[in-house]
């Protein structure tokens, strides 16, 4: 946002630094200027800011001042806007809120006998018009004026509606199933039954916090106004503005939580403005304010706060008197927050936050305060006192050898956003129903914590496929989150996706598409970093609804290892390849590296190579087609001949005179010892045991 330097000199008029000095004061101190921009002489410059999502108090004029005041001591006058007095009224004018979780507090203001028209002079001295012209803020008329000006004086967005066209009173709920709402912008809008609306007693007047309506719009033939100035949910308006695609100046501010107390304030600014071109208050304001709204905001309980607290965490000072008591009381009360002296042996405080600043919440925010008004380059350089050597984390060597196995078959790391949307979180969670909601997201999208790795690793295959990147193979490790709200559980994982094609590994080898089994031999090669009795894989059938929704129903593998499911691989599901424009067939996959971690990792074990003459024997054996090499491969690893130093397949095929559903396996088998030649009589009692040990495991010798 744009800040002029004139208006925040007519708040403090005792600055003692010139713009530029300001600008690196402020930026130190968190109210970043990115850019200085001189006006013509007398009017100063025009700071380009970039204010922080949770610093909406400084997203104003006032609220920079305030700032400026705390870094030089100055003292900041009350914001005063005193009205006329009122005439009295018939009858209070009716405002009710029934949807209290999503509205905590509504003013109320009526004014008659209203000239709409332009701005007059609005206060002595009042330099508005200049102001508006330096920030290129079109004026339009005193209506309109007057609420631009709320909001770049103090931040507070407020509304204005035709008094005569509200029928009743207001009323502050939730939309009725199929209402509609012309918004000021001409659109006509279906409203959600989840809308926050501003309505009277029959119809809806505005969408809350983000837009008013047609209908009760201010015209020149407006005569009588009703002033409205309120605080609603950050959710709420947040979720209204997203569903009807809008993003107003008062949805910025009101999504990321308005000051509670500053309504009364903000209407009295509004008032006196179109007062200015005549007309006169009919009753008092009127002042509705939910319980516990003021409780979360306003009516916040104190923090304690102690001096012994500051020092230990931020350390030692460059001046030599450090933080003193005075120091952090003149800085918390500078920024607005009141101090009540504790009973103790040494200097310590209960703080009462201020309203406007609703991301305080712990003592740690009030000790961040002190130290960033104080400024961080006053603090002395010093290392961290640390007693202890540095200690790995438990999984720290597994997850190292995973990374490093992924990298060794082909796949490039990634890393992709903690955040995803509630629809990919509900298709890949693990464990659903245990997605964990973020309190404010910045947007749909990244509305919950990941519960799987798999939407981030899908959406960065999409962007490289989108940007004409046909190969890609990628993995990440990264952190998943499951619980609730009140208790979030984190765990590891690996997810990783492949497609496109293979590079050439020889002049004499074509590229060709990764398939299935290239996914599977990079499972593989994880899993052969851990000490397993027993890991194969598996699939469901399709009608069984066990195999994970973004899998294809019938290219997908369970991973089982120690009989606990330790992940999923496979295709992409069709609907999820097409619903993400993905042409090509994309593997993907997700290894739960929690329960991979709670297996030994498997040692290599080096041996001096025999110097006497290995022997290999094969055996052509005979197996039913349900009988896989994996049965025979654990039966002979079960055997502990020291002797038998390899096996392997050396051929699969089938023969037309072996039963239809034989096969034939042709096991090479090797026997070396490392201490002598074996003898003819030694392989023969091997070979023994080996065709004993096939058979069991359901091979026959082949004849």
């Amino acid at each position: 946002m744009n800040i002029l330097t004139k208006w925040l000199r007519a708040y403090l008029p005792g600055l003692p630094v010139d713009d530029a000095q300001l600008a690196e004061d402020l930026t130190l101190r968190g109210i970043a200027v990115e850019g200085i921009y001189p006006l013509s002489e007398g009017n100063g410059s025009l700071y380009e800011m970039d204010i922080t999502t949770n610093r909406v108090d400084a997203m104003n004029h006032y609220g920079v001042a305030r700032e400026a005041a705390a870094i030089y001591g100055l003292a900041l006058p009350a914001l005063d806007f005193p009205l006329p007095d009122a005439k009295p009224a018939a009858a209070p004018f009716s405002v009710r809120i029934e949807a209290e979780d999503a509205c905590g507090r509504f003013t109320a203001r009526v004014l008659r006998g209203v000239k709409i028209g332009d701005s007059k002079d609005w206060f002595p001295g009042a330099e508005v018009p200049t102001y508006f012209a330096l920030l290129e803020q079109k004026q339009i008329s005193n209506a309109v004026d007057a609420t631009n000006f709320a909001w770049l004086a103090m931040g507070q967005p407020t509304h204005v509606f035709d008094l005569d066209k509200i029928e009743g009173g207001i009323v502050v709920r939730r939309a009725r199933k199929g209402e509609r709402l012309k918004t000021l912008d001409g659109v006509e809008r279906t409203l959600d039954p989840e809308d926050l609306v501003v309505a009277d007693h029959a119809k809806a007047l505005g969408l809350a916090g983000v837009m008013g309506g047609w209908d009760t719009m201010i015209t020149p033939a407006t005569t009588n106004v009703l002033v409205e100035a309120a605080w609603f949910d950050p959710m709420a308006v947040r979720k209204t503005a997203r569903r009807h695609g809008l993003h107003t100046d008062a949805s910025h501010r009101f999504e990321r939580g308005a000051d509670f107390s500053a309504a009364p304030l903000a209407s009295a600014i509004v008032s006196r403005i179109l007062l200015a071109n005549g007309g006169y208050l009919e009753g008092d304001i009127v002042d509705v304010q939910v319980p516990s709204a003021v409780a979360r905001t306003a009516g916040r309980k104190p923090i304690a706060l102690a001096l012994s607290e500051v020092h230990r965490i931020l350390g030692t000072t460059i001046d030599a008197d450090g933080i003193t008591a005075a120091t952090v009381e003149g800085v918390l009360l500078a920024l607005g927050c009141g101090l009540t002296s504790q009973q103790a042996s040494e200097p310590a405080w209960l703080v009462t936050l201020p309203s406007w600043r609703l991301d305080l919440e712990r003592e740690i925010d009030l000790i961040e305060e002190v130290a960033r008004v104080y400024g961080y380059n006053r603090f002395a350089n010093t290392l961290p006192a640390f007693g202890e050597g540095v200690q790995a984390l438990p999984w720290a060597e597994s997850e190292a050898l995973v990374r490093q196995t992924m990298r060794s078959a082909g796949f490039h790391e990634a890393i992709a956003s903690t955040f995803c949307s509630a629809a990919e979180a509900a298709l890949t969670a693990p464990q659903p129903g245990l997605v964990v909601p973020l309190g404010n997201p910045l947007s749909e999208e990244a509305g919950v914590l990941r519960p799987s790795l798999v939407p981030g690793m899908l959406n960065m295959i999409a962007g490289n496929l989108h940007r004409d990147v046909s190969d890609v193979r990628l993995f990440e490790l990264g952190t998943v989150f499951s619980g609730t709200t009140d208790k979030v559980e984190e765990r590891p994982a690996v997810a990783f996706g492949a497609v496109g094609s293979l590079p050439e590994q020889s002049p004499l080898h074509q590229p060709r598409a990764i398939d299935f089994h290239d996914v599977k031999g990079a499972v593989e090669q994880v899993l052969a970093r851990f000490l397993a009795r027993s890991v194969y894989f598996d699939r469901f059938p399709s009608d069984a609804a066990l195999t994970p929704q973004w899998l294809h129903p019938y290219r997908a593998a369970r991973v089982v290892a120690e009989g606990v499911t330790v992940g999923w691989f496979g295709q992409l599901h069709p609907g999820e390849a097409a619903a993400r424009k993905l042409k090509e067939p994309v593997l993907v996959g997700e290894l739960y590296l929690d329960r991979l971690y709670k297996l030994p990792l498997r040692r290599p074990v080096s041996r001096d190579i025999s110097r006497f003459q290995p022997v290999r024997r094969d055996f052509s054996l005979v197996l039913d087609k349900t009988i896989g090499w994996e049965k025979i491969d654990q039966a002979l690893a079960g055997l502990q001949i020291p002797e038998l130093v390899d096996w392997r397949v050396r051929e699969v095929f089938h023969d037309a005179r072996m039963a239809a559903g034989d096969y034939s396996l042709l096991l090479g088998a090797t026997f070396q010892a490392q201490d002598r030649t074996l003898r003819e009589e030694e392989l023969q009692s091997f070979q023994e045991r080996v065709v004993e040990t096939v058979g069991k495991a359901g091979a026959r010798l082949r004849t």
